[in-house]
């Protein structure tokens, strides 16, 4: 059995240019004397690694630096990874409506563009949309297709994510087990006539597919809170769902099931959307909020209906959100204490004083203070963009992950 070429630890034979690429990334070492320190390797032998990766156009030298040595002397020139070589397509696709956005590989959203998309219209339709919004996207940058490293996309829904597809999804009838990557990669090659991605070498733009509570908690933990080991975020829209992030990786489960809060069993006797009775995102969901506000008389027909009355201040949606907070507090009390995490977030349509409130109402009253102790409880810092951006950063994270980065260098031919 062989290992991974050019992947050792330091002192051993071989670090690869993708680790010295991930040094400089991560701002361990950015210097060339920075690297041969953390490395072990020699000064031509870094110097060799490097020139791949300015050959690449994944690297360029900054301003000086810290002088290396304690003699003094000339600045050392610093390095820089260039995150302007390529772009990244995002979206995140919610049950009635989703967002699309182009980002550079360092996270900035360049153009946005957001509208109806019905998931129950299917995989074909919903896909092929998402392609066109792609293709405006880039002519409104004045961006090549060629330039598109990759494609992230959200969806509603639990992911395996060996191979991108959805696993029995209660809110996406007609997506089980599609094959959403290869759809999109052709739709997005039909709507722009792209060919080969300037940084994959070979082959279509690849597509990377993920639930989208998992890329919105990706996305606020490595944006605003990359030193908390355990970061929980719960998004309440149609239904409920949770991402976390332990130790800066997503903790997906086995098959991607991992998170899928709204349908534990409360105890009550309503029917779920994924045909059982008594699920928490029954009662407790922006759709369930909405269904109780049109029993009482006040017309809303999502969760998106009820974010609009809470903002507008509706005391009755304001005072039902509240109660849907309590219940989901309940749940999060067992999450909290079985993950401790130092961050709760509360994401969708519901996140809001009042729901919050509810929220914490019942989880410091069940949970033991030892869970709570170190726990902040707060509101995504993000908002919408979260899932766009978490979607960004796994293709980025992916891509440019050292044993990835040997690969797509020799398939460049550098």
């Amino acid at each position: 059995m062989t290992g991974k070429p050019g992947r050792t630890a330091r002192g051993g034979a071989q670090t690869s240019a993708g680790d010295l690429l991930d040094l400089v990334r991560s701002g361990r070492a950015v210097t060339r004397g920075a690297l041969q320190q953390m490395t072990g390797l020699s000064r031509a032998t870094v110097g060799q690694r490097l020139d791949r990766l300015f050959r690449a156009g994944w690297l360029r030298e900054g301003a000086g630096g810290p002088v290396d040595s304690p003699l003094g002397g000339r600045p050392a020139i610093t390095l820089e990874f260039d995150g302007s070589h390529a772009v990244v397509l995002a979206a995140d696709l919610d049950t009635r409506h989703a967002r699309a956005a182009l980002l550079t590989l360092t996270g900035e959203i360049l153009a946005e563009r957001s509208g109806a998309l019905v998931v129950e219209d299917g995989p074909e339709t919903v896909l092929d949309g998402l392609a066109r919004w792609f293709a405006e996207l880039l002519a409104e940058t004045g961006h090549a297709p060629e330039a598109v490293c990759g494609i992230g996309l959200g969806v509603p829904g639990p992911v395996d994510s060996e191979t991108g597809r959805v696993v029995q999804p209660p809110m996406m009838s007609g997506w089980d087990g599609y094959d959403i990557r290869g759809r999109l990669s052709r739709a997005f090659s039909e709507h722009t006539s792209a060919g080969t991605g300037i940084d994959t070498g070979t082959g279509p733009v690849p597509v990377f597919v993920d639930n989208d509570a998992n890329l919105m908690a990706y996305g606020e933990q490595r944006t605003g809170y990359q030193d908390c080991r355990a970061f929980v975020l719960v998004k309440v829209s149609t239904g409920i769902g949770a991402g976390v992030v332990v130790d800066g990786a997503l903790y997906r489960g086995v098959d991607g099931g991992a998170g899928d809060l709204g349908h534990i069993r409360v105890g009550t006797e309503a029917l779920c959307r994924c045909g059982s009775y008594g699920c928490l995102a029954a009662v407790a969901s922006g759709g369930a909020v909405a269904r109780r506000l049109t029993e009482a008389g006040v017309p809303a027909a999502s969760g998106s209906d009820v974010r609009d009355l809470l903002a507008a201040g509706h005391p009755e949606a304001a005072a039902l959100a509240r109660e849907a907070g309590r219940q989901v507090g309940d749940v999060l009390a067992t999450v909290v204490t079985l993950l401790n995490p130092g961050v709760l977030m509360i994401a969708g349509d519901l996140a809001g004083t009042p729901f919050l409130t509810g929220v914490r109402e019942l989880l410091y009253q069940r949970a033991l203070p030892r869970s709570t102790a170190h726990l902040d409880v707060l509101t995504a810092r993000l908002g919408e963009r979260a899932g766009l951006i978490g979607a960004g950063a796994l293709v980025v994270e992916h891509l440019y992950a050292p044993e990835r980065v040997e690969e797509r260098l020799v398939a460049l031919g550098v």
